[in-house]
């Protein structure tokens, strides 16, 4: 699995920093989250092929999160982009972007998707064979979900020695990888755990921005291996936090501790602040396992 930042600064973008966009790597499928301004700009500089993205998923309706959408959709098309794109986000997104469209007469060159959400409850809104993608009902001054993505269980793995010592032909090996038990020609059911290892654990990522401190979510991310989740602020300006419905760096923490996170990810910065190291510390003093995310920057786990 590998996150790469793209912009996780909140508000307005500027020359050294960028507003909310990350890709997200799994199973060998690329999801693009949330499209701040200058998004375009920055998968060219990360080389991140745009061909490979067929699913973009917009958390809120905020400029910070959405303004490089319609450009990131024209470029598509100049591009001769053939594939399907699918858009998730919040009711509304639809008529935005195909108002920019029709009234620029810049119809895309490719079938345009849109998957738009109201549901205040947790629910799947993407799956495939390797991965599902369910939202995070998040609490902020407009309607907002974070998404969770969970690679689907591997095959198990065959333990060779087992099925060569059962003399066990190989068109049973398929049913064993899919966890199934071998009945030999005397009539000896030979249990699957004999005959096979556990897949490699899969891989989890929940995204939350933005969203004020909020317990509500800690179910649906419990034992996730990374949270990236909103730090918009320094436990100095808590107050600021409540009232814009931000969090601080310490909150975020609380939500990882509480949440049993393997990892958490920082990010969606005020711009107010001269560095980010101030964060992780503050963070650390709640959670142990913290990282910074920063324009540009790739984690692989």
């Amino acid at each position: 699995m590998k996150l790469t930042i793209l912009g996780c600064y909140a508000a307005t973008p500027r020359t050294i920093t960028n507003p909310t966009s990350q890709v997200l790597e799994i199973k060998n499928r690329l999801f693009l989250i949330d499209c701040g301004e200058g998004t375009q700009v920055q998968l060219r500089k990360n080389k991140i092929k745009f061909s490979k993205i067929n699913h973009i998923f917009i958390s809120h309706l905020h400029g910070d999160h959405f303004f490089g959408l319609i450009g990131t959709i024209s470029t598509f098309a100049l591009l001769g982009r053939t594939t399907d794109l699918h858009i998730y986000g919040p009711k509304g997104v639809k008529e935005i972007i195909t108002l920019q469209l029709r009234l620029s007469n810049a119809w895309t060159t490719y079938n345009l998707f849109f998957h738009e959400l109201e549901s205040t409850e947790s629910e799947v809104i993407f799956e495939d064979s390797k991965v599902i993608v369910k939202t995070i009902p998040l609490k902020h001054r407009v309607y907002t979900n974070g998404f969770l993505f969970r690679e689907k269980p591997g095959d198990r793995k065959l333990n060779v020695e087992a099925v060569q010592h059962y003399n066990i032909h190989t068109a049973y090996y398929q049913k064993i990888k899919g966890g199934g038990n071998v009945t030999l020609d005397n009539g000896t059911v030979i249990e699957n755990a004999k005959l096979s290892f556990d897949p490699i654990p899969s891989m989890s990522y929940a995204f939350c921005s933005d969203t004020v401190y909020n317990e509500a979510i800690i179910p649906i991310i419990e034992n996730v291996d990374v949270l990236y989740h909103e730090s918009t602020f320094l436990e100095s300006e808590a107050l600021l936090a409540e009232k814009t419905l931000h969090s601080t760096a310490k909150e975020a923490a609380r939500i990882a501790l509480k949440a049993n996170v393997k990892q958490l990810v920082l990010g969606h910065y005020s711009t107010r602040y001269d560095g980010l190291e101030r964060f992780k510390e503050e963070a650390e003093t709640v959670f142990p396992n913290v990282v910074l995310a920063d324009d540009g920057r790739s984690f692989e786990w």
